[in-house]
């Protein structure tokens, strides 16, 4: 079982940022990936960034130089910088892992989510 606790969302104007974090806490083994989707109002969810237990980290292009992902393991806590803010970016972002709770046995977890909304 795993708690995805996630923060850092708010009402911003363009061109500002915010930093999004989300840390795993519960019983498991290690944490396998983690990643960070967003769905806009009649839109379907879409991957933004994503990182493996290896250190491979991907970006959806639309935010590919404006976005960073970054990791602490040690907390088994991520992070999403965004910067350069556009109003297309509004949306709730939720945070994603992929856990093994136990030898050969993995589980997907979804945060909350949490509302970014970028003002023209």
């Amino acid at each position: 079982q795993v708690q995805l606790v996630e923060s850092g969302g708010g009402l911003v104007q363009a061109g500002g940022s915010l930093r999004l974090s989300c840390a795993a806490s519960g019983s498991f083994f290690s944490i396998n990936a983690m990643g960070w989707y967003r769905q806009a109002p009649g839109k379907q969810r879409e991957l933004v960034a994503a990182i493996t237990s290896g250190g491979s980290t991907n970006y959806a292009d639309s935010v590919k130089g404006r976005f960073t992902f970054s990791s602490d393991n040690a907390k088994n806590t991520v992070y999403l910088q965004m910067n350069s803010l556009k109003p297309e970016d509004t949306a709730v972002y939720y945070c994603y892992t992929r856990a093994r709770i136990r030898v050969g046995v993995y589980h997907d977890y979804w945060g909350q989510g949490t509302q970014v909304t970028v003002s023209s």
